[in-house]
């Protein structure tokens, strides 16, 4: 068997193989609420046979969004959206089905990205004052963030809580929480975006601080025996900022607070970061990360081949790998992934037909 189709089990939750739909945000909710293109859209990532689908970047309060249109789990009206959308994914899917609970912090209040995605300011329409760790802006032409005090953190560590519970309450397979790619928590870790003096700033232990206590109430606020996992960026790619050796001691901290998997990308965090892009250029990150710590780890970032997929796992650089924009591409990537590496895939009764005559044994049913 190849070892990307090996099953590997999380808690309660067995996974059928390492292939992890990575959240994609679509930008097309309204106040909050899913809308009938997340029912689409998940709905046809929901048969593709990977292993777990994991719904876009969720945020816990609504000056939490990237932009007007992203999803929120804030209050019964985004939970019912959401609860509506789920029923109708699970009527047809048994895919267990993760979360990704999330906090723009400054890289909030933003156009969609099909209309540039520059960020709108306080007073316009579409726009709200951001937070952050500090009062420094992403951009340097951008509204600065406000720096949260004491109890605008309790107010959002708050929110992942309540976020979680809901997450529950909706029959939820898994929680990740969003520490990557420049957001909130992201913006707490590193010394680039967080300045402060007090005992959230300075020190790597300070700085970890916040997220950990994030981390704490999700776990918590969620069922025992269900995974919760952290996304974090394994560098910031600017020189002085966040790097893998500060993710390896981050990692070490949540292993010891009970976390699940790690789920590791890169950068998002200044604009001055210099990311090597290019296939598997995330995949030593995930390696030195694994190294260090006994929890499964997912790797990122570029995967598009079968082989390089299965290598991935087999020599052990990660247990898992994630797509995003690969499956978005190709929402059957896991079926063609499978007959690559002459192994099966469940897929729907309606799609049985569909199987090539030179790959006979290829689907088995759903």
């Amino acid at each position: 068997m190849a070892k990307l189709f090996e099953p590997l089990t999380l808690g309660d939750l067995t996974l059928s193989n390492r292939i992890v739909i990575a959240p994609m945000c679509q930008y097309s909710a309204e106040d909050g609420r899913m809308t009938d293109w997340h029912a689409i859209h998940l709905g046809n990532l929901a048969l593709s046979g990977a292993g777990v689908l994991t719904i876009e970047a969720t945020a816990v309060t609504p000056e939490g969004r990237i932009s007007y249109g992203d999803v929120g789990l804030w209050d019964d009206e985004t939970e019912q959206a959401m609860d509506r959308v789920l029923q109708t994914v699970r009527r047809w899917s048994d895919m267990p089905i993760a979360i990704q609970l999330a906090h723009a912090g400054r890289k909030a209040s933003t156009a969609k990205p099909w209309d540039g995605g520059a960020q709108i300011a306080p007073g316009h329409a579409n726009g709200w004052q951001t937070v952050s760790a500090s009062d420094i802006p992403f951009q340097d032409d951008e509204n600065a963030p406000e720096a949260l005090d004491v109890a605008g953190l309790a107010r959002i560590r708050d929110a992942f809580a309540d976020a979680a519970r809901r997450s529950a309450r909706l029959g939820l397979d898994a929680i990740q929480i969003h520490a990557a790619h420049g957001y909130l928590l992201h913006q707490f870790l590193s010394p680039l975006s967080n300045r402060r003096t007090d005992e959230y700033g300075g020190s790597l232990q300070n700085r970890m601080r916040f997220p950990l206590e994030v981390f704490d109430a999700v776990r918590a606020a969620f069922p025992a025996e269900k995974p919760v996992t952290v996304r974090v960026s394994g560098t910031d790619w600017v020189e002085g900022g966040w790097d893998i050796e500060q993710t390896i001691a981050f990692s070490k901290a949540l292993e010891a607070r009970g976390v699940s998997a790690m789920h590791i990308s890169s950068g998002g965090l200044h604009p001055a970061q210099a990311i090597p892009v290019g296939p598997n250029y995330q995949v030593p990150l995930a390696r030195r990360v694994k190294e260090a710590v006994s929890v499964p780890v997912v790797a990122v970032g570029l995967i598009t081949e079968p082989e390089q997929a299965e290598a991935i796992v087999a020599t052990g650089d990660a247990d898992m790998v994630a797509v995003a924009r690969t499956v978005l591409y190709d929402p059957r990537w896991p079926w063609h992934v499978a007959a690559a590496l002459g192994e099966q895939v469940k897929v729907a009764p309606q799609y049985l037909r569909s199987q090539p005559h030179r790959y006979k044994d290829l689907f088995t049913a759903g």
